[in-house]
């Protein structure tokens, strides 16, 4: 059996809340390691909202989350592919705690997230049951099998210390990633084990962070060009390849998973962040904490709660 593991973000544009980086792992055979999994899946899958009837949309978040769905999508297709898992999260600080627990601590320091432990998953039980059994039903027909859902969620006054140090934030999330990927190859036994992950920016040679990153393995280069990059790490006797790959959320199914779960964990803290300010003013208009946005609910909170201390560490991201 191959292991296919996806790798995306969601936050690493805006100026508040968290970047979240996920990945999604899936055991397979190896003649579906190259095919569509979509299609392999197509029973109780699909990567468009449009006649679902019923599947679960996997798909970059992007096309998944809208203002007027809000987190619908996401949250169904999160919390059905954990239940494949055996876990059933009901609350915030319970999901947290599934997929990145070394956060836990960290957020309890924050005032707007202390109530996450009492904040309910709005979902439907009976629908999520059954789109995930659906699913199970799909991939052990196929000879699937998701093994892990996981996330790096970096806080604002703790990304804020990883820029102080290394000085640049694609490294930081490079830096997650990194992690995570380190967590597949220790984690995880296969005859073949491969990592994609979304490409961000323009950046086509990985060599120099790879083994910055992966100083005790050895590194062969099989590819670089501006769609694609692809490099095998070796330790120890096993082998992993890895891909950095242009729209790798909308071309490969792992990474569309790890997308979306990414962008839910997000918006669930963001509305804590929201739900905490409003409280003081219930004219505060919510903000997703992208940059222009964000910097008008800054100025909100100064000119309407100005007797409202926050750590400004924790609310906003240094650039």
């Amino acid at each position: 059996m191959a292991v296919l593991v996806g790798i995306d973000e969601a936050g690493f544009g805006p100026i508040l809340g968290p970047l979240v980086v996920s990945s999604s792992t899936f055991s397979l055979p190896h003649h579906l390691i190259e095919v569509d999994l979509w299609q392999t899946l197509r029973k109780s899958l699909a990567n468009k909202r449009k006649h679902l009837a019923g599947r679960l949309l996997i798909a970059d978040s992007k096309k998944a989350y809208s203002k007027s769905l809000g987190t619908k999508h996401l949250e169904r297709t999160a919390l059905a592919c954990l239940r494949c898992l055996g876990k059933e999260p009901a609350t915030l600080t319970e999901l947290l705690a599934l997929l990145c627990p070394d956060c836990l601590e960290r957020l309890s320091d924050y005032p707007w997230y202390k109530g996450a432990g009492s904040c309910r998953i709005a979902a439907e039980p009976a629908d999520i049951a059954i789109a995930s059994a659906v699913l199970a039903d799909d991939l052990a027909t196929n000879g699937i099998k998701l093994l892990e859902l996981k996330s790096c969620c970096l806080d604002v006054a703790y990304y804020n210390k990883m820029i102080s140090s290394v000085k640049n934030k694609a490294r930081v999330l490079f830096t997650a990633a990194s992690l995570l990927i380190k967590n597949a190859f220790d984690e995880f036994e296969g005859d073949e084990l491969q990592v994609i992950v979304d490409r961000q920016g323009g950046r086509v040679r990985y060599r120099a962070n790879l083994q910055r990153m992966f100083a005790d393995m050895e590194l062969k280069i099989l590819s670089e060009s501006p769609a694609a990059s692809s490099y095998e790490l070796q330790a120890d006797g096993k082998k992993m390849r890895l891909h950095f790959v242009v729209d790798a959320d909308e071309r490969f199914l792992p990474v569309s998973l790890a997308s979306m779960v990414s962008k839910y964990l997000r918006e669930l803290l963001v509305a804590n962040i929201n739900r905490y300010f409003v409280g003081f003013h219930t004219d505060l208009r919510p903000t997703a904490g992208y940059w222009k946005d964000g910097l008008r609910f800054i100025k909100d909170l100064k000119e309407n709660i100005p007797n409202v201390e926050y750590d400004h560490e924790q609310l906003i991201r240094c650039r």
